[in-house]
């Protein structure tokens, strides 16, 4: 038999940190990145310190009356892509794997944080080094879910940032009085933001305005469920938010009606809609998918539009995968938009979603990276398997593909080692 096997980025020798006060130092050398340029990487601490052309970044400069540093982790990346790192930006992962598991599955609470953690890394190591998920609370839940959620956000420090949406099912009349205690409740225990679907509360402009109450009290933003299928009503909703621009967003929005992206536009409002199946566990009933045109209507009128998975493996997918590749491979598929733009829908426009700073591959910017065996955006969005995935200037994750073929083909086979041609 023959073979081909993708052993991972190579990694020299080197102690994590250096004594310099500079902060664990790592060399990545050979990359090629999305406009072309094939470069060698230096990262300082939890920044990109130099970027340069092959063979040009030598050992970190002197700090004043000590020697010059030599030594620290380098690793080759020839054959691979080296790009800001992608986000996940909706997940559920309280109801992650749950597609296998009877209803309501009998777990602990120690089973819940496993399975959230099983979660977070599964997306870790397709490259998402910062995740948002969306958490019940409430009724028959209480607080257990996000407790769980924020047991496993502090196992995960240090590999991936894990913000939670707290989200109540009711906020309005006697029935949302448990609702909206908890979601006081919840924000103080330190959910990242207030969420929710507004659809589903008798009163959807008020379960808004307790929103905003509870989210400007608390200082956090909001994040909120929408199938944007009533253009009055996501009207109201949208003036309503207007007051907390913009730290807004919004999602799926797949039923938007059509001419409704401009309503989204005006006002601001950041949508990250979920391209494996339109749907997920926020939204009740069986997912429709978006609708046809739809992307293409969002990025003509210029929303702030970023795309996340929705579905890990649940009732909503059983089938659902944490790839922010996958989804912006989707979003490059349907043709609304091209791979450059695909990738950044689940890289910095994600992270403008959740918050966070952009990242490029440039001096002084932080070092958030996924490296995947590719020759191009467009190659790794096809099928780019290998992977090594940097946080806070870490390496924090691998993936090594192994492509293997019968010796009865004549032809050269394609090889994952030492080209970017492989998957």
């Amino acid at each position: 038999m023959d073979s081909a096997a993708a052993d991972g980025p190579h990694q020299g020798p080197g102690p994590a940190a250096n004594p310099l006060g500079h902060g664990p130092v790592l060399l990545l050398t050979g990359a090629r990145l999305a406009d072309g340029r094939v470069v060698d990487v230096r990262i300082s601490g939890d920044r990109i310190q130099a970027v340069g052309t092959v063979g040009s970044l030598g050992p970190l400069p002197a700090m004043p009356g000590a020697p010059t540093v030599t030594t620290g982790a380098r690793i080759d990346l020839k054959g691979y892509l080296l790009l800001p790192a992608p986000v996940e930006a909706h997940a559920h992962y309280d109801v992650a794997f749950s597609a296998a598991l009877p209803t309501p599955p009998p777990e602990t609470p120690a089973d819940l944080t496993r399975r959230i953690t099983e979660a977070a890394l599964t997306s870790l190591g397709y490259g998402a080094t910062a995740q948002r998920t969306h958490v019940r609370i409430g009724d028959v839940h209480g607080l257990g879910r996000l407790e769980a959620v924020l047991t496993a956000r502090q196992a995960l420090r240090g590999l991936a940032e894990l913000q939670a949406v707290a989200m109540p099912r009711l906020l309005t009349g006697r029935a949302g009085a448990d609702g909206r205690a908890q979601l006081r409740d919840a924000l103080k225990l330190g959910a990242t933001a207030a969420g929710g679907c507004p659809e589903l509360d008798p009163d959807p402009a008020g379960y808004v305005q307790v929103l905003l109450e509870a989210a400007r009290e608390a200082d956090c933003p909001v994040d909120l469920h929408t199938s944007a299928a009533d253009p009055a009503q996501l009207a109201r909703l949208v003036s309503a938010l207007a007051p907390l621009q913009p730290r807004v967003t919004l999602g799926p929005c797949g039923s938007l009606a059509r001419g409704a992206a401009t309503v989204l536009a005006t006002a601001g409002v950041r949508v990250v809609c979920l391209p494996q199946n339109g749907g997920c566990s926020g939204l009740e009933g069986p997912p429709t998918g978006l609708r046809p045109g739809l992307l293409r209507e969002l990025t003509e009128a210029r929303v702030a539009l970023s795309a996340g998975s929705g579905t890990l493996r649940d009732q909503a997918n059983p089938v659902g995968r944490a790839d922010p590749l996958e989804a912006a491979y989707l979003l490059a598929a349907s043709g609304a938009l091209g791979p450059d733009e695909a990738y950044d829908a689940v890289a910095n426009r994600a992270r403008a979603a959740l918050g966070l700073p952009p990242v490029r591959v440039d001096a002084g910017f932080p070092a958030e990276l996924l490296a995947v065996r590719g020759d191009s955006l467009a190659g790794a969005l096809a099928g780019g398997h290998s992977r090594l995935v940097v946080h806070s200037g870490r390496v924090v994750s691998r993936t090594s593909a192994v492509r293997e073929f019968a010796d009865t083909v004549a032809l050269a086979l394609p090889r994952q080692s030492g080209s970017a041609g492989g998957g």
